[in-house]
């Protein structure tokens, strides 16, 4: 019998709920996607190359996607981290750090940027003892990448959190009678079930990171060549009607983003494969 064809079963049938699910997908998913390479279209292939190769938007895209990396890569191993600590350890005000993991789901983006902003800038609470030390947070690339290992934190945790949560201690306490030590306990018996879900929150992050605007705008100083990010180039671009180059520039950023998730969702097929 087909799945989804019982005649006891609660939800709809499979046609209908396949129907509603590819109209819903299409309405709010592929329209969109559709639209932006059907206004991309209208540019001759010189044109778009042109578009997308002017050293303006090369620079945005060096900025984008190289401080989107170092994030997700900061938040791969301190997300990891701070889940850990979560989940294995009882201290006072653990449901506040929980809860606080939360907070840049539940922050505008704007009111995280200014506040990001005032405490890297010259004057700031961090800014003031960072600047007279040669490292200058506000208005660089560098806090670019502390808005998106900000913004991007709480996917790592959420997402490795659970899979700890599930990990039995008893296979780590049988792994040390067999004269395992913590490094080896750690690298081979608890990493390979974790890597899929690191591997996933490293995506979610990037993702989320390579398309983030408001928690930037305000403390990355908004440089051309220096620290202008894509998002905020398109923005550009449309504000100046130029909707063509602005749908280029958005195109590419799709297809780097899609190629990433690929690659991502091999390496947790390979990871999966290993773990078995």
């Amino acid at each position: 019998m087909a799945v989804g064809r019982g005649k006891n079963n609660v939800l709809p049938g499979f046609t209908p709920a396949l129907g509603y699910t590819i109209f819903y997908l299409s309405l709010i998913v592929l329209i969109p996607l559709s639209a932006l390479f059907f206004k991309t279209a209208t540019l001759t292939w010189g044109d778009f190359v042109a578009a997308v190769t002017a050293p303006r938007v090369l620079a945005s895209y060096r900025v984008t996607f190289g401080a989107s990396l170092a994030a997700a890569v900061i938040n791969g191993f301190f997300g990891v981290l701070v889940a850990w600590v979560l989940v294995r350890y009882r201290f006072p005000g653990k449901k506040l750090i929980d809860a606080l993991v939360d907070l840049p789901f539940a922050l505008p983006t704007a009111v995280a940027g200014i506040t990001l902003a005032s405490i890297y800038s010259q004057n700031g609470w961090l800014g003031r003892y960072l600047e007279p030390r040669g490292i200058k947070v506000a208005f660089t690339p560098l806090g670019i990448a502390v808005a998106m290992v900000f913004i991007g934190l709480p996917f790592v945790v959420r997402t490795v959190q659970p899979v700890l949560e599930e990990l039995d201690q008893e296979i780590e306490e049988a792994a040390s009678c067999l004269g395992a030590n913590r490094w080896q306990t750690f690298r081979r018996v608890l990493l390979p079930t974790m890597l899929p879900a690191i591997l996933t929150g490293f995506a979610l992050s990037f993702a989320r990171a390579v398309g983030e605007y408001g928690s930037i705008i305000f403390i990355a100083g908004n440089m051309p060549m220096v620290s202008e990010i894509t998002p905020l180039l398109i923005i550009t671009k449309l504000e100046q009607y130029d909707y063509a180059g602005a749908t280029a520039i958005a195109t590419v950023m799709l297809v780097v983003s899609f190629f990433m998730l690929l690659c991502i969702n091999l390496l947790q097929k390979w990871s999966r494969c290993f773990a078995e």
